[in-house]
Parts: C-alpha cells; structure tokens; sequence
C-alpha cells in the first residue's frame, strides 16, 4: 500500500511539473486551468494524508505557511554586476569599437540581445537540482534571501527537468509583473484604500520583500532567466546555447532574444523593440547586448562594477519629476467633470508636457496632492500623461473639489453608489452641450465640415442651438448671425448640413456619443442591426451577445436608447430626413481584402474617413493603431510615431497613391503613376 501512495504522489508530482513546463515555459498547455487544479488538489490530499511522502521540491509546496520573521543576508556564489547604460545608437557602436579593441582588431564575435525587463533581478540557487535559495541582488555580493516568495513564482521550477542538470548552479534571471496583473494590483489597493504603486517593477520590488508569501502568490510574479552565476556541470560555450539549456531545465527565457553576428544588427533590434515595445505583455525599458561566447567573456572580464562584454541600451525615460503649478476643472460632452494638472513643463519620452491627467478628484485625494506638490509624471506611448505620485510635498493647502460645476454653476453630484465620476446634472449646460455638437459634426462622426468650436460656441451663445437636432433646423439667415460668416461661408455651412443627412448609419451611431461606443462599436451595431429602429429595440441579451460588444458597453447602450430624450432626439433627426439604415457591403476582392490598414499624417486624395470607408468596402479592416496585427500603413504628408512604429515592427508601408492603386484592384507594387481615388 505505501509503495502503490508514493507512486501514486510522484506520478502527481510529475503531471504538474510537465503542465508548468507547457504553460509558463513552451506557451502550450494542454490542460484546462480546473483540470489542473484537481490534479493540484489530489496531490495536496496525499501529501497531507501521507506526510511522510512530502518533499520541499513538490508543486503542492510552493507555499511556505506562517509569515516570515524577516530577511536573512545570503552571499552569492559568484556576484552580480550591474551593466554600463548606453544611451543612444552611437554610443552603442563606440563600445562595439572598444570590445572589438579589447578582443583584438581581427578576432571574430557575435552578440545575443535580450529585452531589458523592467523588473528585480533576481538569484536562483539550485543544488543537486533543486531549489536551495532564492535571493535579491542586493548590492550585487550579498542579497536577501527571499525563498518563500520566489517559491510562489509558478514558472520557477521547484526542480530542473531534463538530463543534463548541473550539480550546482545560480541562475539569474529578472521576476517582474506583467501590465494586466499591475492594473489588478493597484485597482485592488485602491479599493482597500492603500497607496498605488507607481509602477510594475516598483509593484515586483515590493511583493518580493512582504514577509506573507501567501500576499506574494496572489500577486502571480513572473520570472524569465537570462544570465549564469556559479556553475558545476558539464561545458557551456555561448550564451546562445545556455539559454537554450535553459528552457530544457524548465526555466523560462524572453521568446524575443536573437542571435546577431554584428553591431549593426543589433542596432536594429534595438530599434525595432523601442518602437514595438508597447506590443508586449510586461514593460522593458532598454535592450540588454551580450557578447556571445563565454570564452571571449572570460577574456574581456569586468570593471570594478561592470562586465566590459555587456551593455545596456536604455531607451528614453517615461517617468519624470516635476511641479504641480495648478489643478483645472475641465466639462465633457457626458457631463464627466475631469481634473487635469498643470504643470510645470518637463520633457518625458521625447516631448514636453505641461498638463497630465488625474483622471478624478478621488484620485486627487488618494495622492494627497497640493498645489506646489513635486510630482512623478509617466508617459507610456501616446497615452496621455498621468500624475503617479507626489516626490516631496511641497504645497501647503489641500485641494478642493469643485461644489458647482465649473461651466454652468450647477449641481454635480456621483449618479450611482461605489461611481468615482462627478456629473454636472444641468441638461442646459452649455459646456455638454458644446463638446456634444463638436462630437458630432467632427469628421470622424456626420463630417459636417465648418462647423469647428468658434461656430458652436457662437450657436449655443445665440440659443441657436440647444440639442443636436437643432443642427438641422438652422437656416442661411441664422448662419449669417455668426462672426466672420458672410454668405459663402454660411452656404458651405448649410450645404454641409445637409450633406450629412446621407452619412451611413455607423457614423450616426458614432456621432450620438453614447458612453464607450468608438468608431469600430458603431460600425458593428450597424452591421448588425442595419437600422435604427432594430438597434433602439434591442434588448441588453441581443447586445451582450455580440463578441465585439461586452457587457459595460451593452449596458451603456441599452441605458443610452431607454432614455426619453434619446427617443425624442432619434425621432426629431428621423423627420429631418437623416439617413437611419447600414448598406450592406458589397466589395470586389483586392490587395486589401482581409487586411487591416492603419493611416497616418494627411492625406490628399480623400478624408480619413473615406479613406477607411473604402478599405471597409474592400473587405479590409480600418484600425487606428500600429501592432502585430497591422498589414498595412498608408502615410500622408506629416507622418508621426505610427510611422516610426511600423518601420521598427517590419510592416508593410505603403503611399497613399499605392493605397489608391489597391483599391482599384491594380498590384500597388506596379504602381507608379500619380492617379488618385476622388
């Protein structure tokens, strides 16, 4: 009986090393998450039943019970440097110009390059195969030995796999924590009232030093190994191979690593990853560059704190320190009252800022900002800057919230319990109404071309118009009212209007502003519904149903058409003849036929919505955004960062005369003329 238990735990004990090694190393599990738990849930029930049979190195022990007293020191068998930075492409190559010197103008070399987590480095000690200790870098000679937690890290292994396992080693490697969970941890802390951490690796830093490992295990760290300490085994020549090695033992490494035969390859992965960097699960804020073989390494050695055969090329800061010079209150279309800071100008990432977000005043609170406060600002991509912390508190007097909403005077209450938006209830104020008509005139939405914010502020001002139905009731006489409109003007204006009757029902959809429907929601309502009077009828199943919908954004539709004043808005646009039916779409194959086009800087030949009406038309899909899945970037004039992007990510850039030859069905590879689509 006992032999037949021990069998049984170790055969369990098999099963779920082999599934962690498919899920967090290869990418490919072969289980559900429940098939796993049982067979968790079996081995703990063994294990328990029969403690004589447990051993450290089970998958069912990962968690140490009890709260630990502290941090014991632990020295490293061998220590672990820190890497010069390099800053820029050319002083990249000039240490390439210095490795090449120190290894001899003639040697030959290669280099393997790996993305620099943004994370805590961290030292795995394995004896005889097994897990011994798990320690922080510390000052690179002495670290803390964090055991418990890094026990909790699902993809370190409590036990190498494979056949060539070492005698005894110190992996090193970097545990971070990828952007979703870093959003669950913070959106957690606020809810408990606790401060936000200010980012994923200052979140990795302080669940591995928490003295409960069972806090830890909950905040699901990942860990990707990359470099070699101490080591009694058999050779290892290059860093290509270790890594390679590696992933045998069960260790994860980073899929995105390469292998470069010279410095000008690895400057274009450098380039490339600071372009595509958003494109990833976890933050990196640099490329790590490693000469290739250990022998050559060996040869080159180190400073007094560096290897000279490594370096960091660091990309550019997205957090910077600056002060909090005022705090404005700013009125959406929605009635949303939004707090922005203004700031004192600073550069981050490559441009100046002077205003951030500070999303709502419960946010304003949970920072403790003044007026005067020095803060850390981030800028990730082209998201808007944000307020993270406050460096040193320098404002004297506390910040209130507005009591009246800061553009009509009236009532702001929250609508709903547990709601961090403060609304201004005034159906008459004029800033919603403003930011409303803007919405819906602006090109993306009905195109009504001349109706920019000079003219609706004078047209709300006037009382000209008080809803966005009152836009088609306006007449040449009313037009003529407005400054610096004389007749030709206001007869653009008016044919304009006009014009935007016929817009299809997708743009009508947008341009209604319903809460969290973007172009790409509307477009889908509009397939699949085809008419405005099934859309309003729809009930929230019918909506929630629609994969591209979900459930926040089915309620908001569902709220949006249940109101009286939608109902009365739809059936007063109904009568002045606007367009309330989608087309179905009816498209020749051609180049752009199950693609997805993304457009860039201005372009000539066509507005930008027509542009994307027509790859619609195509069978293509319109995205505002450069990523993996982009076929093509057609540029304008005035390209921006959607341009540097794709040339880093390796997509196809095309012209829009190119663009224009695709859509007539010609190869854009044998177009060479000027012809545009008008």
């Amino acid at each position: 009986m006992s032999v037949h238990i021990k069998n049984k735990i170790e055969q369990l004990k098999e099963k779920l090393r082999k599934h962690d090694y498919l899920y967090y190393v290869l990418s490919q599990p072969l289980v559900s998450d429940k098939e796993y738990d049982d067979l968790m849930r079996q081995l703990k029930s063994l294990e328990d039943k029969y403690p004589e049979y447990r051993t450290g190195d089970s998958p069912a022990q990962r968690l140490s019970s009890g709260i630990s007293e502290g941090f014991k020191p632990v020295k490293h068998a061998v220590g672990m440097f820190s890497l010069d930075n390099t800053y820029s492409i050319d002083e990249l190559r000039l240490w390439d110009e210095r490795l090449r010197k120190g290894l001899g103008e003639n040697s030959a070399y290669e280099y393997v390059v790996e993305l620099k987590i943004d994370g805590v480095s961290a030292n795995l000690t394995y004896a005889n195969g097994k897990l011994a200790v798990g320690a922080t870098r510390g000052d690179g000679s002495t670290g803390e030995d964090v055991t418990p937690n890094i026990r909790t890290i699902r993809a370190i292994p409590l036990a190498l796999l494979g056949k060539r396992r070492p005698d005894f080693i110190e992996i090193r490697g970097e545990v971070y924590m990828d952007k979703v969970e870093f959003i669950k941890v913070n959106k957690e802390r606020i809810e408990q009232g606790d401060v936000l951490f200010a980012n994923p690796r200052n979140a990795t830093s302080g669940s591995l030093k928490l003295l409960d490992s069972s806090i830890t295990a909950k905040r699901h760290l990942q860990f990707l190994a990359h470099s070699l300490g101490a080591y009694h085994g058999q050779q290892v020549d290059n860093q290509w191979d270790f890594l390679a090695l590696l992933k045998d033992w069960g260790l994860r490494t980073d899929t995105h690593s390469e292998f470069c035969r010279n410095i000008e390859e690895v400057v274009d992965y450098c380039k490339k990853w600071e372009a595509m960097r958003d494109e990833l699960r976890f933050e990196i804020d640099g490329i790590v560059v490693k000469l290739n073989g250990f022998g050559q390494q060996r040869r080159l050695g180190f400073t007094a704190k560096s290897p000279r055969w490594a370096v960091a090329y660091k990309f550019a800061a997205r957090q910077a320190t600056t002060d909090l010079l005022a705090i404005k209150a700013n009125v959406g279309r929605t009635g949303v009252i939004t707090p922005t800071a203004q700031l004192k100008p600073v550069e981050c990432s490559g441009v100046i800022i002077s205003n951030a977000t500070l999303h709502n005043f419960d946010e304003i609170e949970r920072l403790g900002l003044r007026i005067g406060d020095r803060v850390l600002i981030e800028r990730a991509g082209d998201v808007i800057p944000k307020v993270v912390k406050v460096v040193e508190q320098k404002g004297k007097l506390p910040y209130n919230k507005p009591e009246e909403c800061p553009a009509c005077g009236g009532k702001i209450v929250k609508e709903k319990a547990g709601d961090v938006a403060y609304r201004c209830i005034n159906s008459d104020c004029p800033a919603q109404l403003e930011r409303a008509l803007l919405h819906f005139a602006s090109r993306d939405a009905l195109d009504i071309e001349g109706m920019g914010e000079a003219a609706v502020n004078q047209l709300v001002k006037l009382r000209l118009l008080k809803s966005l139905a009152d836009i088609y009731k306006l007449k040449i006489d009313d037009l003529l009212k407005l400054e610096l409109f004389k007749e030709k003007k206001a007869n653009n204006l008016f044919l304009a209007i006009e014009k935007s009757k016929q817009q299809p029902l997708a743009r009508l959809i947008f341009a209604l502003g319903i809460r969290h429907v973007g172009q790409k929601a509307a477009y889908t309502l509009a397939k699949e519904f085809t008419g405005m009077d099934k859309l309003m009828q729809a009930k929230l199943e019918e909506l929630d149903n629609i994969p591209e919908i979900g459930q926040i954004m089915a309620c908001s539709i569902a709220d949006y058409f249940n109101l009286k004043q939608t109902k009365r808005l739809i059936r007063e646009l109904k009568k002045s003849g606007l367009n309330m039916r989608q087309e179905a779409v009816a498209f020749k194959p051609n180049e752009l036929t199950g693609k997805t086009i993304v457009f860039t800087g201005q372009l000539d030949g066509f507005s930008r919505s027509e542009a994307e009406e027509l790859v619609r038309k195509s069978g293509g899909t319109p995205s505002s955004a450069v990523s993996s899945k982009t076929d093509f970037l057609v540029t304008g004039d005035n390209t921006g960062a959607k341009f540097n992007k794709a040339k880093g990510s390796g997509v196809k850039i095309i012209t829009e005369q190119e663009f224009s030859a695709m859509i007539r069905g010609r190869s854009a590879n044998n177009f060479g003329g000027k012809e545009m689509i008008k």
